[in-house]
């Protein structure tokens, strides 16, 4: 048996939100400054930027993890690889290779409490049903996520996404039913989400940090000629097309 004090029930302590597993808090305060950074916390805090913090309740259910988010752990804890075999070490391997993902991702079994890194990022909950079961990330994304969850890697649709329009080639999707945790540039309060029923989203930049796996994602010029594409000055843009959801970013990461 274990009892944890002085955490979640510390007044400079406001849970955020909770789903299955997994409980958002957030640090209301910096208490440990110095004078050197005193000013520095305070106009921080003033303007959001402050610690978050995910505790995972594996007693709901296993917990998979992008590597080195784990701070710590109480209680029956178990850390496995979540590796089954030489031949899924080796797919998992190519798919971190391509995605920019970590490689392994520790999956994390047993009754305890565990309990994530602090981030400034902001730290989003979903459950993968209201995606219809199938979600493609932006890169960097992915946190946590119930260890039920299957990822895989999505390439675009065409090859010309590898060096345009500042995407890469694949990217990590993760199918299934269960919560998935994401640790984003913005609150999930400005992220604009757009519903598609077979028609087409253009983004002109990389906005875009998640979509549903049955949308066709290509670049493309945006413009039906590259005269066009020059006359608009936009050039190539990213094409999101079918039916599903994109939840777009007020700026890009490069300015977070």
């Amino acid at each position: 048996m274990y009892q944890i004090s002085n955490f979640t029930s510390n007044d400079d302590i406001k849970t955020l939100t909770s789903l299955g597993a997994f409980t958002v808090i957030e640090y209301q305060r910096d208490l440990s400054v110095t004078p050197s950074n005193a000013m520095q916390a305070y106009y921080s805090n003033a303007m959001n930027v402050r610690k978050r913090q995910v505790i995972c309740d594996l007693g709901q259910s296993n917990v998979t993890l992008q590597a080195g988010a784990m701070q710590w752990t109480v209680g029956d804890v178990n850390a496995t690889t979540g590796i089954k075999g030489i031949g899924d070490f080796l797919g998992k391997s190519l798919r971190g290779k391509v995605t920019g993902e970590s490689a392994i991702k520790p999956e994390y079994t047993g009754s305890g409490t565990l309990v994530l890194e602090p981030t400034y990022k902001h730290i989003i909950l979903l459950e993968l049903d209201n995606w219809n079961g199938s979600i493609v990330l932006d890169d960097g994304l992915f946190l946590a996520c119930d260890s039920k969850l299957k990822h895989k890697a999505v390439m675009r649709s065409n090859l010309s996404s590898a060096v345009a329009g500042g995407e890469g080639l694949f990217n990590l999707g993760v199918i299934g039913s269960g919560v998935l945790c994401l640790e984003s540039p913005c609150p999930q309060e400005e992220l604009v989400e757009i519903n598609l029923q077979n028609d087409v989203l253009k983004v002109d930049g990389n906005f875009a940090i998640a979509w549903s796996g049955s949308l066709d994602f290509t670049v493309e010029r945006s413009g039906k000629s590259l005269i066009g594409s020059a006359a608009s000055g936009e050039g190539l843009v990213n094409v999101y097309r079918g039916t599903g959801k994109v939840w777009l970013a007020p700026v890009t990461k490069g300015f977070v």
